[in-house]
Formats: structure tokens, C-alpha cells, sequence
């Protein structure tokens, strides 16, 4: 029988009930954090900082629409909070071994949004590499367990892919966005070096995570629209456009390779 502390795994421990009222809790204080973000609360993330985030601040920040990913990630991290409560979810050695990182990831997500409501930026910077760091050893751990079942591939494999994948994108235009506020202009070849090193971290990944395909599009989604971005609005680099339209390509591609060879 599979144990975790010395309990059956059927058993709720009092450990498992502290790691579900937490995950809530961090869930609560998420929301609270998106609040601020949207402005309803606070002022929106694109207006602060003096628009050091806003869609046109730098030549990495993807165009406007490319954030309504955020409804995706949010609707995934509620769906998980309330699934983590479920008997089969609680004891799982899975849910057990990631869902404290689970909760850290939204501490953090609360935490840059609050952050950059005082025009913090490269405090911001520090925050969602920590939140990267979080989503890498979660997806990592949640590739070395097998899920249930197609519930927990949805609420959990996909939701926290697609977070990750979004999150390396931002990383990207929030370490512009600080550069860029800084004093320091990120051009044409800085821009080309940073997408060529997101398409390499999205090969990496793909052969580390088993190609997954949430993580890939989210991050084919950012880059997409930074490609657009650029090719389409101000600032206007057709080089950085098509840079960031082949590394999209790239991270899907590396992904779904890595799938079929997986499958064969």
C-alpha cells in the first residue's frame, strides 16, 4: 500500500487538512491580488509602474490581448482548489507532493501583482522567477507521477502547464520592462537573443516534461502576440516579430515531437 508519512494513503492526515485550508487560502488571497491587478481594487497592471508593463512599454511585451490568458489560468486554479478537496484528490502522494508549491505559485502570482502597484520593478522581476522556479519543480514532480485519471489531466496537468508556459514569456517581458525603466534600451538584438532563449528553454522542456502541450502553447500564445506586437503596433520591429513568431513555432514543434516519441 502506498504511504506517505506512515499513513495509508486512503487516510486524510491532519497534514493534508492544513495543505488544503492553505491552498484556499492562497486561492482567496490570489483573487484578492488579481482584483488589484484589473484595477478594481487598485490600478491595472498596464497603467502602473508609470507603464513600465503596459502591451507597447518595450519590444518583448506581447500585445494586449495575449493577458485574457490569465482567465484560462484562473479558472484552472479554482477548479483546483475546490478538487483538492475531493477524498480521492486529498491523499493522493501527487496532490501531496505539490500542492503546497501549488499554493506558493498563487502567494506569488498575489505578490507581483501587489508589487507592482509600488512601481517595484525589478523587485517584481526577483517575484516572478520565483514563480517560474515554483511552476518548474511543480511540473517536474507532477511528471514523475502518473494522474488518475482525465479530471486531474485537465485541472491540474493543464492548468498549471499553461501557467508555466504563460510565466516564461512574462519573465521575458518583465526583465525588459525593469531594463527599460532602468535607463537601459532593450534593442532589436537583445530582444532576438532573449526569444531564441525562450525557444531553447522550450525545447529543454519538452524533452524533460514529456512534451507537453499546455506548457508549449501557452508560451507559442505570448510569443505570438508579442510577434503581433511588433509587427503590427508600436514599438515596431519586424526583426523582433519574426524572431518571436519562430520561437513560438519552435516550442510547439519541439513539443509535439517530443509527444509522438513519447507515444511510438
Amino acid at each position: 500500500m502506498d504511504t506517505t508519512q506512515g499513513e495509508p494513503a486512503t487516510v486524510v492526515t491532519a497534514a493534508d487538512r492544513v495543505r488544503q485550508v492553505s491552498v484556499t487560502a492562497a486561492e482567496v488571497f490570489c483573487i484578492v491580488g488579481t482584483l488589484v491587478g484589473l484595477g478594481v481594487l487598485g490600478t491595472a497592471v498596464e497603467d502602473s509602474s508609470d507603464g513600465a508593463l503596459a502591451a507597447d512599454a518595450t519590444l518583448l511585451a506581447p500585445a494586449g490581448p495575449a493577458f485574457s490568458i490569465w482567465s484560462l489560468v484562473y479558472v484552472g486554479l479554482a477548479a483546483y482548489t475546490l478538487w483538492q478537496w475531493l477524498p480521492g484528490p486529498a491523499t493522493s502522494p501527487r496532490t501531496r507532493a505539490t500542492g503546497w508549491l501549488a499554493a506558493l505559485s498563487m502567494v506569488l502570482n498575489a505578490a507581483w501583482l501587489l508589487v507592482t502597484q509600488q512601481g517595484w520593478i525589478w523587485t517584481s522581476v526577483v517575484v516572478i522567477v520565483a514563480l517560474a522556479a515554483t511552476l518548474l519543480e511543480l511540473l517536474r514532480r507532477l511528471t514523475s507521477r502518473r494522474p488518475s485519471g482525465l479530471v486531474e489531466r485537465i485541472v491540474v496537468d493543464a492548468t498549471f502547464g499553461v501557467y508555466l508556459g504563460w510565466v516564461l514569456v512574462a519573465v521575458c517581458a518583465n526583465v525588459a520592462a525593469a531594463l527599460e525603466d532602468g535607463g537601459r534600451t532593450v534593442g532589436e538584438l537583445f530582444a532576438v537573443i532573449v526569444l531564441s532563449l525562450v525557444a531553447g528553454v522550450g525545447i529543454l522542456l519538452a524533452e524533460l516534461y514529456g512534451g507537453r502541450l499546455s506548457i508549449a502553447l501557452a508560451s507559442a500564445w505570448g510569443l505570438l502576440w508579442i510577434a503581433l506586437g511588433r509587427l503590427l503596433d508600436a514599438p515596431e520591429s519586424a526583426v523582433t516579430g519574426v524572431a518571436a513568431l519562430a520561437a513560438a513555432v519552435i516550442t510547439v514543434g519541439a513539443a509535439v515531437r517530443a509527444r509522438l516519441g513519447r507515444d511510438l
